[in-house]
C-alpha cells in the first residue's frame, strides 16, 4: 500500500524533533568531542557494542547517550539493535555512522543531509590516458603539469582518513597509467578507506587484476560504451579496445574482485542499452550503471548527442525494472532515478544503492535525507594537481589541497554551501515534491546554463518550462 505523504512528514518531523533541537544538538556535540581519553565517539560506539572501555565517566555517559540515540533511531527507521551492532562491527559502516553523527552535530538534521566529511572522494589522479573518448570531461591525454607526487598523495590519504572520508575512488584519465597507483591504493586500503577504481579496463591483464586485488582495491568499474567493438571503439577513439576492456572485466572477475560496468548513455548507444545490459549480465558483474552524460570537456563537442527527457525517463524505468527482477543491480547517476522509483512505488535508490526493497515512509524519509545529487554535499572530486571540485563533471574550483586542508574546503567553500541549499533551485526543480530526494543534476544545470540552481534539462518535468522560455 502506498504511504500517505503525512506518514513521510511525520517521520521527518519526529526525526528533527528528536535530533534537531538545542538539547539533542548539545548531546551530539558532547558525544562527538575529543578529550584526554581520545575519540569520545569511537569509545561510545565500543561501549554500545558491549566492549570494555578504559575511559572517564564522561565517555561512559556518552556511551549511554549514544546507545539511547541509536536505539531510538532504529525504532524510527525500523532497524533492530542487533542489526545496528552487526553493522558497526564493520569498519566502513562504523566510519559512515561516525561521519553522519558528526555532520548532525555540526549542521543539524538537514534535508538533504550534510555530512562532516565527504563520504566519497573521486581522485582523478592523472590526466594520462591511452584512449580518446568523445565525452571525456577532462580531455585527458597527457600528464597534467603539477600532478601530486607520491608523498603528496599519501598525505592527502592521511587527511582523508583523519577527516572521516569513507570511500576513495581512483579515476582519471586512466588511473592505471600512474606509476605509483598500486602503492597509493595499498596505502589507502591500509588506512581503512574503501578503495575503488574507475578504469577503461584495457590495461587490466591477469597480472594487473591480481595486483588490484593484492593492493586492497574493493571494487573496479570498467567502461563499456557499446554492445560490440564497432560502437564502443568508435566512441572511445581507438580500435581494438572493446575486446581488451571485456578481457579486463573477465580478469577482474577471475580474481574475485567486485566488478561493475559503466556506460555513458548518448544517442550513440541509446538503442543498445538493453544489449549492453545483457552483456554485463552474461559476464556476471555486480552492477550495471548508466552514467548521465554531461556536456563538459571534450563532451561539449557532442552536446547534440544528449538523450531527450523522454528517452531518459524510459531508460530509468528500464533500469528499475531490471533491478527489481533480481540479480545484477541496474542503476543510473541521473538523480531522477529516485523520482521514477517513488512514482512506481518501489524502493528508493540513494547514491548507488537502494534504501530497502520496498517503498514506504521510512525509506522515503531516509532518501530525503541522503538525496541523490551529492555534489559538494556527500562527495567531491580532486584534480591531479590538487584542485577540489564539487564533482568530476562540475568543473568549478573550490580550493586546492596544497594550499587549504580538504576539511576546510569542505566546510567553508561558498560553492559547496550553495549546492547544499535547495531553496534556491529554479524551474520545476524549485517546486518539485521530490527536490530533496532528487534535486536534479547540478552539473547539467551548470553545463547548460552556467547556473548551479538552474533546471536540469534532463528531467521531463522541466521540458515545458524550457520550451516556453519561462526560465
Amino acid at each position: 500500500m502506498k504511504e500517505k505523504p503525512d506518514d513521510i512528514t511525520a517521520i521527518v518531523s519526529t526525526t528533527k524533533r528528536w535530533l534537531d533541537n538545542p538539547i539533542s544538538r548539545s548531546i551530539l556535540n558532547f558525544i562527538t568531542k575529543k578529550d584526554r581519553c581520545g575519540d569520545r565517539l569511537s569509545l561510545s560506539i565500543d561501549y554500545f557494542l558491549g566492549k570494555e572501555i578504559n575511559a572517564c565517566w564522561r565517555c561512559k555517559l556518552a556511551g549511554e547517550l549514544l546507545s539511547l540515540a541509536l536505539g531510538t533511531g532504529g525504532e524510527i527507521f525500523g532497524v533492530g539493535e542487533e542489526e545496528i551492532k552487526k553493522g558497526l562491527e564493520g569498519i566502513y559502516f562504523r566510519r559512515g555512522l561516525t561521519n553522519v553523527l558528526r555532520g548532525m552535530a555540526r549542521y543539524g538534521v538537514k534535508m538533504p543531509g550534510i555530512v562532516d566529511a565527504p563520504f566519497l572522494v573521486v581522485w582523478d589522479c592523472t590526466h594520462l590516458c591511452n584512449l580518446k573518448c568523445k565525452h571525456c570531461y577532462l580531455e585527458a591525454k597527457e600528464k597534467m603539469e603539477g600532478e601530486l607526487t607520491t608523498e603528496e598523495g599519501k598525505r592527502l590519504i592521511d587527511e582523508m582518513r583523519d577527516d572521516g572520508v569513507i570511500i576513495l575512488a581512483f579515476s582519471g584519465g586512466e588511473p592505471l597509467m600512474r606509476k605509483d597507483f598500486f602503492e597509493l591504493a595499498d596505502y589507502a586500503h591500509r588506512n581503512d578507506l574503501y578503495v575503488t577504481s574507475a578504469t577503461n579496463g584495457t590495461l587490466i591483464t591477469e597480472e594487473v587484476a591480481k595486483k588490484l586485488k593484492e593492493s586492497g582495491v574493493e571494487y573496479v568499474e570498467i567502461s563499456i560504451d557499446g554492445k560490440d567493438a564497432d560502437t564502443h571503439d568508435s566512441f572511445r577513439g581507438v580500435s581494438g579496445m572493446f575486446d581488451r576492456a571485456i578481457e579486463g572485466v573477465k580478469n577482474c572477475m577471475d580474481q574475485g574482485l567486485q566488478t561493475g560496468i559503466a556506460t555513458t548513455v548518448t544517442q550513440h548507444n541509446y538503442d543498445q542499452i538493453e544489449e549492453i545490459h545483457d552483456l554485463a549480465s552474461d559476464l556476471g558483474v555486480k552492477r550495471f550503471i548508466c552514467f548521465n552524460f554531461v556536456p563538459t570537456g571534450r563532451g561539449i563537442d557532442i552536446i547534440k548527442d544528449d538523450i531527450s527527457p523522454e528517452q531518459r525517463e524510459e531508460l530509468l524505468k528500464f533500469l528499475l525494472k531490471k533491478t527489481y527482477e533480481g540479480g545484477m543491480e541496474s542503476l543510473s547517476t541521473a538523480p531522477q532515478l529516485a523520482r521514477v522509483a517513488i512514482e512506481e512505488e518501489k524502493g528508493v535508490p540513494v547514491g548507488h544503492f537502494y534504501a530497502d526493497g520496498r517503498f514506504d515512509s521510512k525509506t522515503r524519509a531516509l532518501a530525503d535525507f541522503i538525496g541523490r545529487c551529492g555534489a559538494g554535499r556527500f562527495y567531491c572530486s580532486i584534480e591531479p594537481n590538487g584542485d577540489v571540485y564539487p564533482c568530476v563533471i562540475l568543473p568549478i574550483k573550490c580550493g586546492n589541497i596544497r594550499e587549504i586542508p580538504l576539511s576546510d574546503i569542505w566546510h567553508e567553500s561558498p560553492i559547496f554551501k550553495e549546492l547544499r541549499d535547495r531553496s534556491s533551485l529554479k524551474g520545476h526543480c524549485s517546486e518539485c515534491e521530490n527536490k530533496f530526494v532528487c534535486g536534479g543534476c547540478r552539473a547539467r544545470a551548470w553545463a547548460y546554463f552556467k547556473d548551479l540552481n538552474a533546471p536540469d534539462l534532463g528531467c521531463i518535468n522541466n521540458k515545458k518550462i524550457i520550451l516556453n522560455g519561462d526560465f
